[in-house]
């Protein structure tokens, strides 16, 4: 049971910071939306900083209080790790949002939009990893 208990802890604290700001702010955490935002000139932009920020700050925090960095392996390279990173960011804006917006915001409001384009997120996913398997 630990081994699952920091993906636990995760887990709540998404689903805690992504209900704080919709009640505070009355905003979605769509991290795509919150990026965006920071292109727009107006009273959002510091809260969207604010909450973005502690996203890029989240994994110093751990290693400070754990006092060692978060174990990834990362197998591709920079270029690789670029175009897929601009692809995502292209996908996010075709699809009015992002995995976090849809997944962990619209389905919890229970927005029809947001199952499609979850149900659509896991299948291409499946496929992607079907044709990986099949293709090597």
């Amino acid at each position: 049971m630990n081994a699952y208990l920091p993906a636990l802890a995760g887990g709540l604290l998404i689903g805690l910071s992504a209900a704080t700001l919709l009640l505070v702010n009355g905003r979605i955490a769509g991290i795509s939306g919150l990026v965006a935002g920071l292109a727009q000139p107006g009273e959002r932009q510091l809260s969207d900083l604010a909450f973005l920020l502690g996203l890029v700050l989240g994994p110093p925090l751990f290693a400070a209080m754990a006092g060692h960095w978060p174990l990834m392996r990362i197998e591709a390279s920079w270029p690789v790790l670029a175009v897929a990173g601009l692809l995502v960011g292209f996908g996010t804006r075709l699809g009015s949002g992002c995995t976090s917006g849809h997944g962990v915001c619209g389905l919890a409001r229970l927005s029809p939009r947001s199952l499609v384009a979850v149900l659509v997120f896991l299948a291409t996913g499946m496929l992607t990893v079907a044709l990986m398997r099949v293709a090597s």
